[in-house]
């Protein structure tokens, strides 16, 4: 199992307009050989002080994937290709962390 947790931050007052045109990609994603889970995540308002939030301009992603071959076909699919093109004027920061069971 490869557990990624990526960090997209986006331009100021830009981060609906990304979390659209991913949620719209996330099908093409979930259709995907080896997909188990892809999903964006926010803040959440009731978690109290006890959060780092990760702003408003900013959003994670929770991905589960069944293998690296499976991780490295979809950072080249065609809508993958697609979605980061029609994004990339509106990112200020992407952080990617690939990561195992411990």
């Amino acid at each position: 199992m490869v557990h990624v947790f990526a960090l997209i931050t986006t331009k100021p007052g830009q981060r609906d307009a990304v979390l659209e045109k991913f949620r719209a990609n996330v099908p093409a994603v979930e259709a995907e050989a080896g997909c188990i889970e892809y999903r964006p995540v926010v803040d959440m308002d009731e978690a109290g002080s006890f959060q780092t939030p990760l702003g408003p301009d900013t959003f994670g992603v929770i991905e589960k994937w069944e293998s690296m071959a499976a991780l490295q076909a979809h950072a080249v699919a065609p809508h993958m290709k697609a979605y980061g093109a029609a994004v990339k004027d509106m990112l200020a920061d992407r952080v990617i962390h690939v990561l195992s069971d411990a």
